[in-house]
């Protein structure tokens, strides 16, 4: 670049033209006045003087003016452009007056804005992608920095956080550096923070089971926090848990009969039964055993397809007084034999149902007043009722079979639908002509499908009611054939 073109050469210029000023002046309007006569006449000196700070004054002036709008102006301009981009505004530019350093300082600055806007741009982007994809996954992120802050968090964690911020984890103490992070991380945030590496972890929060993976977030100098993702696997774990114990639930009733039929039939082989009546008392138990088999293979299908969504169910306009009268007649003579009174409601026109099936429903409620009758004492009593009441979505049938039996221990009730219960020796079948343990799971299951509701409530030594609440309006599960 040539000297002139540059902030130096233009201010080594302006002043050799500004002495250049002066000499021409002092030359041509000043001399005619420096004379022996001149210097005589004070008069003329002060003009002298007036005129030549006069002149100098104006110099000056168009100097400082000169230097305002080449050097001080443009700078003023790029600082004030230079806040606006530091408050956000990076759209800002400046204008280039001159091809100097100034200019190409401007033009510098320009490429640097339209860059970071770029920049900015590009982070913002990657920004809301981030978000995007931390608010569309199920899982819960939280991250915490080193003091257990946390820092950042997609809504499931932020949902997660505030349930767990009810729980009390006083048997957690925490410390200074954690006090922040939820009682069931903290050890394992601890460790994470300690060693450096990624944990995998099972917490335990109430009533549910979480899969917890903790990942460090590592700097150059040392580690400044942790990721954590957590996924609710408490379905997971009550499938496979349920699985097991299906497994070996199984094995267990299957084996009792097995047995049975493997010894009788042997002790027949070897000729054991000397007697006919004997011959007949072992094949009388083969048979039973043999059917108490088939009654658990059929009930395990049953439950089977209905969990699998495939059972034959044939839905009708229903009179539920008929049903009521159709399952009473099937236990009146056996309540009577047991000296049990057995007690329904009264006909009602209103107990109607626009669309249930009638023979599940009697599945149901036999299954219900077999265990009822199962368990109850001679000289109790055992109530079926029936009634409608109103619902904010409408109306809804309630049958209720209250027995004054045995009862069923609390701890017990909430497992009492769930396949193969057992609760306490008061409770449990006899060992041949009794149920299969699957009766309260498919009566669950039958009565979800009719879009309803099964409960049980039970104090021991007092009786248990189970309240069914099915809608009268067509409501129900569908359930389709394969």
């Amino acid at each position: 670049m040539a000297i002139w073109r540059t902030v130096v050469g233009k201010m080594w210029l302006t002043i050799m033209g500004l002495v250049a000023v002066v000499i021409s002046t002092l030359g041509l309007f000043l001399l005619k006045y420096i004379d022996a006569q001149a210097f005589t006449d004070p008069t003329k000196i002060k003009h002298l003087f007036i005129f030549t700070g006069f002149m100098g004054f104006l110099l000056t002036t168009f100097f400082a003016f000169f230097l305002l709008t080449k050097i001080t102006q443009p700078l003023r301009e790029m600082k004030d452009a230079a806040n606006r981009v530091a408050q956000g505004e990076y759209t800002t530019r400046v204008a280039i007056r001159s091809s100097d350093e100034i200019g190409e300082l401007a033009n510098t600055f320009n490429q640097m804005a339209s860059e970071l806007h770029t920049l900015i741009n590009d982070l913002q982007h990657e920004r809301d992608h981030l978000s995007s994809v931390l608010k569309s996954m199920t899982d819960s992120v939280i991250s915490f920095d080193a003091a257990g802050e946390v820092i950042l968090t997609n809504p499931q964690g932020q949902n997660l956080l505030e349930e767990w911020s009810s729980v009390d984890w006083s048997d957690e103490e925490p410390k200074e550096d954690d006090a922040h992070v939820p009682g069931p991380l903290r050890e394992t945030f601890r460790g994470v923070i300690k060693t450096g590496k990624e944990t995998t972890v099972k917490v335990h929060v109430k009533s549910g089971v979480w899969s917890v993976v903790m990942t460090p977030l590592a700097s150059t100098e040392a580690i400044r926090g942790a990721v954590a993702v957590l996924r609710d696997v408490t379905e997971e774990f009550r499938v496979d848990k349920m699985r097991k114990d299906f497994v070996a639930n199984v094995s267990h009733e299957i084996r009792t009969p097995l047995s049975m039929v493997q010894g009788y039939s042997e002790a027949l082989i070897d000729d054991i039964a000397a007697t006919p009546e004997e011959r007949r008392e072992l094949v009388q138990v083969i048979h039973d055993e043999s059917l108490r088999m088939g009654r658990l293979v059929k009930d395990l299908l049953d439950l089977a397809r209905m969990e699998a969504g495939y059972m034959d169910m044939n839905y009708q306009p229903l009179d539920v007084n008929g049903l009521l009268t159709r399952v009473y007649r099937k236990f009146s003579a056996i309540a009577k034999e047991r000296q049990i009174e057995l007690t329904r409601t009264p006909d009602n026109p209103e107990l109607m149902l626009e669309a249930a099936d009638g023979d599940r429903l009697e599945q149901v409620l036999t299954n219900l007043l077999d265990n009822a009758l199962r368990h109850t004492p001679s000289g109790a009593k055992i109530d079926l009722c029936a009634q409608i009441f109103q619902r904010t979505n409408g109306p809804w049938l309630e049958i209720k079979i209250i027995d004054e039996g045995q009862g069923i221990p609390r701890e017990d009730l909430p497992y009492i639908f769930e396949r193969f219960y057992k609760a306490d020796k008061a409770r449990k079948r006899e060992t041949t002509g009794g149920g299969t343990g699957l009766g309260l799971a498919i009566v669950k299951n039958l009565i979800v499908a009719h879009g309803g509701e099964i409960t049980a409530i039970s104090e021991p030594g007092e009786g248990t009611t189970f309240t069914i609440l099915l809608p009268v309006q067509a409501n129900r599960k569908k359930i389709a054939m394969p």
